[in-house]
């Protein structure tokens, strides 16, 4: 067996605490070493106040696991893909699309991967819907949103 890819997660919230931690536990693929957060911490490995810190304490980390608020990603993703780390990006992986791009360009010049999550698409019902959907003939779409931040995303003033 190859060894684990060394891994650092910045941004400590919700997502981290109910997804990625208990995933990456999971996983024998990947080593958590390392987490960079404004407020948040991860109990047994080394926090930092931001990535920059990070990264430079740690120069053995192979990746980055980007989830703080979507406003700052962007700029810690760059910083991450010039320091020649593998970066996995939160929805939405960018701003706008020239960010995208920028970012995907970086990415070639270093060498590195550049992965945007879009874990929906493995939910159990997207089979369901795709297949409904092959056999219907769509004349209109309307989308009613039915998320309530206040139970998803309690306590985090990004989402306003």
């Amino acid at each position: 067996m190859s060894q684990p890819i060394k891994i650092g997660i910045v941004g400590v919230g919700k997502i981290v605490r109910d997804q990625h931690l208990p995933a990456l536990a999971k996983d024998q693929d990947y080593r958590l070493i390392a987490a960079a957060s404004r407020h948040g911490k991860v109990d047994d490995i080394t926090n930092f106040p931001d990535i920059e810190a990070m990264l430079d304490a740690v120069p053995e980390l192979e990746a980055v696991s980007l989830c703080m608020p979507p406003q700052f990603r962007y700029d810690a993703a760059r910083t991450a893909l010039m320091a020649k780390k593998h970066v996995f990006l939160e929805k939405p992986p960018g701003a706008t699309v020239s960010e995208v791009e920028d970012l995907k360009t970086l990415a070639a010049q270093n060498g590195v991967s550049l992965f945007a999550s879009w874990h929906s698409r493995y939910a159990p019902a997207v089979e369901a819907a795709r297949a409904f959907l092959d056999k219907a003939k769509i004349r209109s779409a309307a989308i009613n949103w039915k998320e309530d931040v206040r139970r998803w995303h309690p306590n985090q003033e990004w989402i306003w």
